[in-house]
């Protein structure tokens, strides 16, 4: 299915305007991100990519990393919106913390861009695509892509951030409809 026949049901409503989102799946190893534009209910990819800062070294040049080259990316594709996944509960309260590091270097990005800035919860966008909160990676990549109607050639991380774009453009159009009171 693609981004045409996915938003088709809705096309009274569609966006006349177009909206570029940027997804970001933070990470301290691998911060996945993703472009996606919507054009009258048209979803398109844009862009996309995973930064993977050296591992060698300090944790706060990995966080350096993480924001310049989000920067260049966002100043590069001109996204209107950003949409970040949130850090989940860890076991271990050290990987939690650093989760929450990477995020905030990715949410500062975009604070430099003056994006502003959603956040959705990984079951949230999972369920939103794949219909189930606890859906794996490479089930959301595969629904990612036909969504999009291309082939998922990404990493994984990659394929999360994509979902967290098209999770906030589906809210995005809901909350639109909703504001219009259409039930």
């Amino acid at each position: 299915m693609s981004g045409e026949l996915l938003f088709s049901f809705f096309p009274s409503f569609a966006m006349s305007q177009s909206v570029t989102v940027i997804g970001i799946d933070p990470g301290s190893r691998n911060t996945g991100w993703g472009v996606v534009r919507e054009v009258s209910g048209v979803l398109q990819l844009v862009d996309c990519g995973v930064i993977r800062p050296p591992l060698a070294g300090e944790f706060a040049s990995r966080l350096g990393v993480i924001f310049r080259e989000l920067y260049g990316v966002l100043l590069r594709l001109h996204p209107d919106e950003a949409s970040v996944e949130q850090v989940f509960t860890a076991k271990n309260a050290a990987t939690a913390l650093k989760l929450g590091q990477a995020r905030g270097a990715a949410i500062a990005a975009c604070a430099a861009h003056d994006l502003p800035v959603r956040d959705y919860e990984p079951t949230v966008i999972k369920k939103s695509l794949v219909g189930v909160g606890g859906a794996d990676k490479a089930q959301v990549s595969f629904m990612v892509g036909r969504v999009l109607g291309v082939k998922p050639d990404w990493a994984v991380d990659t394929g999360d951030a994509l979902a967290a774009a098209i999770c906030h453009l589906t809210h995005r159009r809901f909350e639109r409809l909703a504001r219009l009171g259409v039930r």
